[in-house]
């Protein structure tokens, strides 16, 4: 009688393993793919702050020609790669400050999410000398 029991539940419960893992893993696999997206936005976002810190750095010396920034800046975007793609590189500033905004575009591993831009902007001081003394 237990035989018959469990040979009525087996029957039962064929295909239903089979069943849950067809509704479950989509739902699994695209959190996991929304996860590295999520990191491949993050790593663009970090690649943007660093480019522009870079070009910052290059273009607010004293003696730095216009283009030293911007140029500094693509340099550091050119070895990054396809994970942040460069949109744009603009230099901006007055006589005391330098201001350097850079946009690009992260990687993406799902659709629709090719139209993601990362913006980042970073300012500094110009480098001038003054004398002893002096404000």
């Amino acid at each position: 009688m237990i035989r018959r029991l469990r040979a009525r539940l087996a029957v039962r419960d064929a295909g239903v393993m089979t069943l849950s893992l067809a509704i479950v893993l989509p739902i699994v696999l695209t959190v996991v793919m929304l996860v590295v997206q999520a990191a491949l936005w993050w790593y663009a976002n970090q690649a943007a702050i660093t480019a522009a810190r870079e070009g910052v750095e290059a273009g607010r010396l004293r003696d730095a020609h216009a283009d030293d920034g911007p140029n500094r800046a693509r340099d550091f975007l050119d070895r990054v790669g396809e994970l942040a793609k460069e949109r744009s590189v603009v230099a901006s500033g007055g006589p005391d400050t330098y201001q350097l905004t850079v946009s690009v575009q992260p990687l993406a591993v799902l659709p629709g999410f090719d139209r993601l831009s990362v913006t980042q902007t970073v300012s500094a001081p110009r480098e001038r000398f003054t004398q002893q003394g002096a404000p």
